[in-house]
């Protein structure tokens, strides 16, 4: 059977962490700032020496929905699908509302839902719209015969 041991045994085998944090002073957080860890990730970025200029900002002629949290756009963003119909609507009322609210979210699913129609739609009017004419026809003709 495993010999249990004391709280003063198991104090003597680790070491009490006061003694340890006098033996080892390296691990106490007020040293000198050159010396700590965290010290690059308190200051401000900085462009490393070799760095080229910075990016230029990207201009867009077309709508792009931007969150209300944010100064400005990232320097480069997608502009190859601008929001249009009844989605883009759905998604301008989604940025109309705050990220963290519900709302902004599920109207961003519902907007691409509608949009998932919206081309379904759009790629169906070539055949559906002259199959609905020849249908049209077809039935007045059969009504014209039965008459």
């Amino acid at each position: 059977m495993p010999q249990k041991t004391t709280h003063k045994q198991r104090r003597a085998k680790n070491g009490h962490a006061k003694a340890r944090a006098k033996a080892n002073p390296t691990s106490a957080v007020d040293q000198d700032p050159a010396n700590r860890p965290g010290v690059p990730m308190e200051t401000a970025p900085k462009p490393l020496a070799g760095a080229r200029a910075p990016i230029a900002l990207q201009h867009a002629e077309v709508p792009v929905f931007k969150h209300a949290g944010r100064k400005q756009m990232p320097p480069v963003f997608g502009t190859a699908q601008p929001p249009k119909g009844l989605s883009g609507l759905l998604r301008k009322a989604a940025y109309a509302k705050p990220d963290h609210k519900p709302g902004h979210w599920m109207l961003l699913m519902l907007a691409d839902r509608v949009d998932v129609w919206e081309h379904r739609l759009r790629k169906s009017l070539p055949w559906a719209a002259p199959s609905a004419a020849v249908l049209v026809a077809g039935g007045l003709m059969w009504r014209g015969r039965r008459a």
